[in-house]
């Protein structure tokens, strides 16, 4: 299973990658591959400010529907168009053109709650 050492990461199986005070946020790898083919991703949160763990979006894949987590508050600046022409880029390449979201991170010190890599691959190998 991969698990970049340059992310943080949430029980719930998103993944964030922070650069200054903007946040990409995407689902692991684990969480792409129990949901099998991803067939339609909702995201209507543009503009609008979350809390940490407020859902953000959903993720349909033929199995089931889930629910996508913000890691940490922050506004939604930007969803990534590729996701919406392409569901399943998300499946190929969940943590390049498959991420989701991008944020404007309004508390920086939510992230020191995040797991880290070590930590995720213990939640994901229980």
């Amino acid at each position: 299973m991969n698990v970049p050492a340059n992310l943080k990461y949430t029980k719930d199986h998103e993944w964030i990658k922070v650069d200054g005070d903007v946040a990409t946020i995407g689902v692991t790898d684990f969480a792409q591959s129990q949901l099998g083919d991803i067939v339609f991703i909702e995201i209507e949160t543009v503009g609008e400010t979350l809390a940490k763990e407020e859902v953000f979006g959903t993720i349909e894949a033929v199995k089931t529907v889930s629910d996508m987590f913000m890691p940490v508050a922050g506004e939604v600046l930007e969803v990534n168009p590729k996701i919406t022409e392409q569901p399943d880029v998300v499946n190929k390449d969940p943590y390049g053109d498959g991420w989701m979201i991008k944020v404007k991170i309004s508390n920086p010190a939510e992230l020191n709650e995040l797991l880290s890599p070590e930590q995720y691959k213990g939640t994901i190998n229980e």
